[in-house]
């Protein structure tokens, strides 16, 4: 589909030019105010259409957008291909929750989706002649490896599960986890065949808010100061990105 739009959308009330070639993504669109309140100097709220709420500010001199993308590939399937075709945005970075699969991963871990496995029907649309492979951007994975390293943050990178189900009564998990996947979530495939498919790029970083199969769960005030850590490696990430 072309590039050339009529904004807003159905969806968004941003004009075109009000967004910044770089979206950090969180689904909870209060978690998106929270960035953009707490970190961003002179945010513009853009859009609360549907309460998904959005805001392009700066961030130690680099502009930059956060907006909610809700819950599921369908929600963040909507919003990231609004941003990629209708408003010229290059970088989606999603920042969310995880449940861990891996023994290996812990509560508090930031894992980075380098691969999306999926039980998700979203590719469907495409029409390919086989299974397609969603991963993540290597610009942006490179990008936030780089800004881990200066802020001293450990990375586990590989394979999650994306869902379509919260709450799975296949007992497919432990499938996925004989696999080597790290975790689960429930928005990264769709969004990286979105960016696949509008030549843009993508990418999923997600903090281990609970861990089913030890029976673990991180209490609603440790989720916060786990997730101001992912929050900030993701704006030190966009800083990279802006880096020539």
């Amino acid at each position: 589909m072309s590039t050339i739009s009529y904004t807003p959308t159905p969806h968004n009330a941003a004009l075109l030019g009000q967004i910044a070639p770089t979206v950090l993504m969180p689904g909870d669109p209060l978690r998106a105010k929270y960035i953009a309140e707490k970190y961003l100097e002179n945010p513009i709220c853009y859009n609360t259409v549907r309460g998904m709420l959005g805001y392009t500010g700066t961030y130690q001199g680099h502009r930059l957008s956060v907006q909610g993308s809700g819950m599921g590939c369908p929600s963040i399937g909507i919003y990231s291909y609004e941003l990629y075709h209708y408003y010229n945005v290059e970088n989606i970075i999603r920042i969310g929750s995880a449940g861990g699969l891996s023994d290996d991963v812990q509560l508090r871990d930031i894992v980075v989706a380098l691969g999306s496995c999926t039980d998700s029907n979203y590719g469907r649309q495409f029409a390919l002649p086989g299974a397609f492979a969603p991963i993540a951007s290597y610009s942006l994975l490179s990008a936030v490896s780089c800004a881990a390293n200066k802020l001293q943050i450990p990375l586990r990178v590989g394979n999650v599960f994306c869902s379509d189900c919260f709450y799975d009564e296949t007992g497919s998990l432990e499938k996925w986890k004989q696999m080597g996947v790290l975790a689960v979530e429930m928005e990264s495939a769709a969004l990286y065949m979105n960016a696949a498919r509008a030549g843009k790029s993508a990418l999923c970083i997600a903090t281990i808010s609970d861990h089913p199969f030890k029976g673990l769960s991180l209490p609603a005030k440790e989720r916060e100061t786990s997730f101001t850590q992912m929050m900030e490696l993701a704006l030190e990430t966009v800083c990279e990105v802006d880096r020539p």
